[in-house]
């Protein structure tokens, strides 16, 4: 489980492709100080296992259906990601409950000034933009954001300074892809609505038959 809020930025040191796989090399600092094998980092907010470490950079395989429904197929060598270690029992809750699965991807749509913030500007898919909602929590490549606005295509977050300088979002741009992680509470809420009225309907028990034989 992560917070969303980002420790650090590392990059990208090597990528090696093999049957729709990956292995990643991660150039890092500070997730490192801790690091063990079998350890969760955040990586642009994908949940990845270490499977080998350095004193400058660890190792992280990537499924299929990882590289398939995430944007770590968009990066190459060199290419700066963020990173967050697992919370810890006891830590600090800075942002909100981040799993690292990945729902999809959006597009960055447009980025513009809005005082002394930036506003990004996210076109999603319904099946994503059915979970967001202004207020909201949304993860933007593991970031904790909260939604400013929406509409029948797309959202909007807005960045402070602090945000923009520490995240890979100071090079984000207009056509940029961006991993997407909804609001868990949102989709375990749906699901929940969802069995239930399925189950409504399958049962036997409706209103018309209990006014016919007389209990209402």
């Amino acid at each position: 489980m992560f917070t969303g809020i980002i420790e650090e930025m590392g990059a990208i040191r090597s990528i090696k492709q093999k049957h729709n796989a990956a292995i990643l090399e991660i150039a890092a600092d500070k997730v490192l100080e801790d690091v063990k094998l079998g350890d969760s980092i955040s990586v642009n907010g994908i949940c990845l296992t270490v499977t080998k470490f350095s004193n400058s950079s660890f190792h992280v395989d990537v499924m299929p259906e990882t590289l398939a429904k995430t944007s770590l197929l968009h990066l190459s060598g060199g290419s700066p990601v963020n990173l967050e270690r697992a919370i810890p029992a006891g830590g600090r809750f800075g942002g909100h409950f981040v799993s690292g699965h990945i729902d999809g991807t959006g597009t960055i749509a447009a980025r513009k000034p809005y005082g002394n913030a930036i506003l990004f500007e996210v076109a999603a898919d319904d099946e994503l933009l059915r979970y967001i909602m202004p207020k909201g929590s949304i993860a933007i490549d593991g970031i904790s954001l909260t939604v400013v606005s929406e509409t029948n295509t797309s959202f909007t977050v807005s960045i402070i300074p602090h945000t923009l300088q520490e995240t890979v979002l100071q090079h984000k741009n207009k056509g940029d892809i961006v991993n997407l992680e909804c609001d868990m509470m949102a989709k375990y809420i749906e699901r929940y609505v969802t069995r239930r009225e399925q189950k409504e309907k399958k049962s036997s028990l409706t209103e018309a038959f209990l006014s016919e034989h007389g209990f209402i």
